[in-house]
């Protein structure tokens, strides 16, 4: 079903770079993955089209263009090619958002209605063309339902009423030589009705009337897209889900103004505005039991939130003032005031929206490779069924003579003694036996399950994955996920809590002593920002030590920092660093400090020197201890025959020490690692067995894992590291745990054993029903397949594709 035309979760032009563009389109008429290809290659043929990737789905195609072209020009190729088309509208993010939820459930009840209609008729059509047959099947005698003259308007009615719709669309893709599924089932059953009225109109030619195969056909056809339907709707449902968690309006009570204290706010004031009057400055009054209408900080109040619906964690957490909470997330316990920070598609709930929508519109090369042979199945299927014609015509049957009463579905019946004097008036001609044989061909193959095969189990996988907080970017991400044979972690905030503590602060001069070197370094460390840095702060902040004035601030990424602090009078140039990197700055650092750094570093810690122009004058250490769960999701992914190593910039034996608690070991730590220099760590992984490359991922957080993180073949960012990590990764945690990176493994392992398993039984039915519906087995075992049959094997294939990838749902419930 296509998504309205003015869906909120895009806009129609997005930028990705500084050349290219991209164009969201909402694309309906497409039924199976022939339709996908005919779709990608009409748009493909449009000069300023770099590159079109098209989703059978969620009927989204995203347009990559390296000039401005209107999206409306796009469309309207589209729509003349048969597919009608929209381009996504870049209005205002909550009008998008309630029109495009409104008019997606407008869409979807029409088609339902219009399905449900067409069901009915053929069904009442089925029973009635079905109720002669079988009567005259047992000997009874009903003139008014055995009459053949019926039978052709029950199959005329079925033909143009409930299957007009197939007919005109599989015209219509034969005639723009981009034959699809409802090319083949047409044939089937217009080939079926007209040989039918041949046989009625002349008799003498003995030919059988099997005016009830297009009407099971149809109604066959109808009730297997019905039920893939809502199969379908079912697997697209996480897009909706999120997107209905946006309230539409906020209770604004005041805004950023000096003269205002939001303790002298009226909570009684408060104006009820529509979302998208709200602005960055806005207050917000939040009520219990109310929805958080935007991103925002709490400036008065404390509750308790329960962001289940954007991390996947059930446990509500405990907010106050100063603390972030994000819209979309239900307010639980307390009436709160927060500042708006962020409106419209800024906000998180609108980029994981976006972000989700993405990943489903991303292909995988499994789908990539599927799309392709689905592409030119319809061909070959019509190729085979002319094949087939001719064999049975000119070969087969003669071969073979008795076949062609075998095949006849009254032969059974007249050998077991009923009409049996009627035998030589149902007696198939080769011609007759032919053209079934061909329709039943033409019917039994199904790109549908095919083409279903991979989207429908990524469109779920992906949704579980945002329910739970696992973001991931693309299909063609879970499909290198399921891959990966190394994992490289970041230590710090990532390994680590990435809450460092001041353990030992250590003067090596009399003339400054421990407060005063905490208070250096706090005023050095006050022009950068780092985990380590954000700790020796809090200290300095705890004992009430403020900042001196400084000036120049220099950070030499991974090695230190530098600051001109006045200190006793003057102003003097202070260094911040590794004693490796004091050291290459002309630095004399003693042995005995040396040693005693060592053994800091023995535990664990992070130690760093300070100098005062050449002089050595302290060490900090600074303690980050392991998360919780490290050790345990390490071991498992170990279990999981994944290689897991550590990259850090830290100390060789700091690393070790910390290696060694989490049972990492220590050959597979990379310690002392520049920033600069992480990606090129990854890379020389990715190539240290050229003959089999290895498969590298990267769970980081901070800045200067961003390199590495693009580098790897699937990054991993939790969500509360920087904004660059997390939008430079493949797979972003919103929970912030290391147990979602097993997690999210385990996800990308299930989801592609749906897709093989998908994949398998599209082919291996494909495989099987083909040739026995050309008639494969008549001969030697006497076994072939009616037209009705072969529809309704192939309504199955396709429920079952889509019913198998919904399993994968039971399994993470």
């Amino acid at each position: 079903m296509a998504i309205a035309t003015n869906a909120p979760y895009s806009s129609s032009v997005q930028p990705t770079d500084v050349n290219h563009d991209i164009i969201t389109l909402d694309v309906m008429g497409m039924k199976c993955a022939g339709c996908v290809r005919a779709v990608e290659t009409q748009l493909n043929q449009i000069p300023g089209i770099i590159q079109a990737t098209v989703n059978l789905i969620t009927e989204v195609a995203t347009v990559e263009v390296n000039q401005a072209i209107d999206p409306q020009i796009i469309a309207q190729h589209l729509t003349d090619a048969g597919f009608p088309s929209q381009p996504r509208q870049a209005a205002g993010f909550q009008a998008q958002l309630k029109t495009g939820l409104d008019n997606l459930e407008i869409l979807r009840f029409q088609q339902s209605q219009r399905q449900r209609r067409d069901l009915i008729i053929a069904i009442g059509l089925l029973i009635a063309s079905s109720t002669g047959h079988l009567s005259q099947m047992l000997g009874w005698s009903i003139p008014a339902l055995t009459n053949d003259w019926l039978h052709g308007a029950l199959a005329a009615a079925t033909l143009s009423i409930p299957g007009r719709a197939i007919l005109v669309e599989g015209w219509q893709g034969l005639r723009r030589n981009a034959p699809n599924m409802n090319t083949l089932i047409g044939l089937g059953a217009v080939t079926a009705f007209v040989t039918s009225v041949v046989a009625l109109l002349f008799p003498q030619l003995h030919w059988e009337c099997f005016f009830s195969e297009p009407v099971m056909l149809i109604g066959f056809i109808l009730l297997g897209r019905t039920l893939e339907g809502r199969a379908r709707n079912r697997a697209a449902s996480a897009l909706q889900a999120l997107a209905a968690l946006q309230p539409k309006t906020a209770s604004v009570v005041g805004k950023d103004k000096p003269q205002l204290n939001v303790n002298d706010i009226n909570h009684d004031s408060a104006i009820k505005l529509p979302l998208d009057l709200v602005q960055v400055g806005d207050w917000v009054q939040v009520l219990p039991g109310e929805q958080v209408p935007v991103d925002g900080q709490i400036l008065q109040g404390t509750s308790t939130i329960n962001e289940s619906m954007l991390t996947g964690e059930s446990v509500p957490v405990t907010k106050q003032v100063g603390d972030d909470i994000s819209g979309g997330t239900m307010n639980q316990s307390g009436a709160i005031i927060m500042r708006v920070s962020s409106v419209g598609q800024d906000t998180t709930l609108a980029r994981i929206i976006k972000l989700v929508e993405d990943a489903q519109g991303r292909k995988a090369p499994i789908q990539q490779l599927a799309d392709t042979i689905a592409g030119y199945f319809t061909y070959g299927v019509l190729t085979i069924a002319s094949i087939t014609f001719l064999f049975w015509f000119f070969i087969g049957s003669h071969l073979w003579p008795d076949v062609a009463i075998i095949a006849h579905p009254m032969a059974h019946h007249a050998m077991g003694g009923i009409h049996r004097e009627a035998m030589p008036s149902i007696t198939a001609t080769p011609m007759l036996l032919s053209i079934k044989l061909t329709i039943a061909v033409l019917v039994v193959a199904c790109p549908c399950a095919l083409g279903l095969a991979t989207p429908t189990a990524l469109l779920v996988g992906s949704g579980i994955g945002a329910e739970r907080g696992l973001l991931i970017r693309g299909g063609d991400v879970l499909e290198k996920a399921h891959k990966l044979t190394t994992l490289v972690f970041d230590k710090t905030g990532t390994l680590t809590k990435g809450e460092p503590e001041v353990t030992e602060i250590l003067p090596q001069t009399a003339a400054i002593n421990t407060d005063q070197l905490l208070q250096i370094a706090a005023t050095i460390e006050s022009g950068t920002q780092h985990p380590l840095a954000s700790a020796i702060m809090a200290a300095a902040q705890a004992r009430s030590l403020p900042l001196l004035p400084a000036t120049d601030f220099q950070t030499i990424a991974g090695s230190g920092v530098s600051a001109t602090v006045t200190w006793a009078a003057q102003n003097q140039l202070f260094q911040l660093g590794t004693l490796t990197w004091l050291e290459s700055q002309s630095i004399a650092i003693a042995q005995s400090v040396e040693q005693q750094a060592r053994e800091l570093a023995g535990t664990g810690k992070t130690v760093v020197g300070i100098s005062l122009a050449e002089q050595f004058v302290g060490l900090i250490a600074i303690h980050d201890r392991p998360r919780p769960e490290a050790a345990t999701v390490i071991h498992q992914l170990q279990n999981q025959g994944i290689q897991v190593m550590m990259l850090t910039g830290d100390r060789l034996d700091t690393a070790h020490s910390i290696a060694q608690t989490l049972g990492i070991p220590p050959q597979q730590v990379l310690a002392e690692v520049k920033p600069a220099a992480k990606a090129q760590a990854i890379a020389q992984l990715q190539t240290t067995n050229s003959s089999s490359p290895t498969t590298v991922g990267m769970v980081g957080d901070g800045i200067n894992d961003a390199p590495a993180l693009a580098q790897a073949d699937v990054g991993i960012a939790l969500q509360a590291g920087t904004e660059v990590a997390t939008e430079t990764a493949d797979i972003l945690l919103m929970r912030n745990s290391l147990s979602d990176v097993a997690a999210v493994l385990q996800l990308s392992q299930s989801t592609f054993s749906k897709i093989r398993q998908n994949l398998f039984w599209a082919f291996v039915y494909n495989v099987i029903a083909v040739p026995a519906a050309a008639g494969v087995l008549l001969p030697a075992y006497h076994i072939t397949l009616s037209p009705s049959n072969a529809g309704l094997l192939m309504a199955l294939s396709s429920i079952s594709v889509v019913t198998n990838s919904l399993l994968l749902r039971w399994k993470w419930r």
